[in-house]
């Protein structure tokens, strides 16, 4: 290999890891959301909105807290950032610690969010599709722990989360 070669690789693997702890550092505060929501009694679930490296909102699932069927964590997330000019949504990211729900994604479209990053996928899966068909970049982590949130939440919660996806 070439040391022109060798600088490339090194120079993408820099990059790769920069961005690697980016959404390690931005995921982690959307676990941190979910966390205060089952700490509240709510659903594991937890979102922030970032723009230019920045956390601009936060929100976690606040369903049974406020008795609401619109304060999804994204929804949360969002409310909790104010009103944004589209100038600010089409720079940034929303993390989310799981697939995101049809009202949801629908509000990731109607702000023109374009990327979002999801903790996990594998206990929920409703509306990605509609986001990729928008345009939107979607990027799913199976995070270990955001897997084993929900999963207990559902184990020990069966008709609260029935309740929730309509079931």
């Amino acid at each position: 290999m070439t040391r022109a070669l060798r600088l490339v690789k090194a120079h993408d693997n820099q990059i790769a890891a920069r961005y690697s702890r980016a959404i390690d550092q931005f995921l982690e505060a959307a676990i941190e959301e979910a966390r205060a929501g089952l700490r509240e009694g709510g659903f594991p679930i937890g979102s922030v909105l970032v723009c230019e490296g920045q956390i601009i909102g936060r929100g976690h699932n606040q369903r049974v807290q406020r008795d609401s069927v619109i304060h999804h964590a994204e929804m949360n997330c969002l409310e909790n950032a104010g009103r944004q000019k589209a100038s600010v949504y089409a720079r940034c990211t929303i993390y989310t610690t799981l697939s995101p729900c049809p009202m949801c994604s629908g509000a990731i479209v109607l702000y023109k969010i374009p990327h979002v990053i999801i903790g996990e996928n594998s206990t929920f899966l409703r509306a990605e599709e509609t986001l990729r068909a928008n345009g939107t970049r979607v990027d799913v982590v199976q995070n270990a722990e955001c897997i084993e949130l929900m999963r207990e939440f559902i184990s020990r919660n069966p008709e609260l989360w029935n309740e929730d996806i309509g079931v």
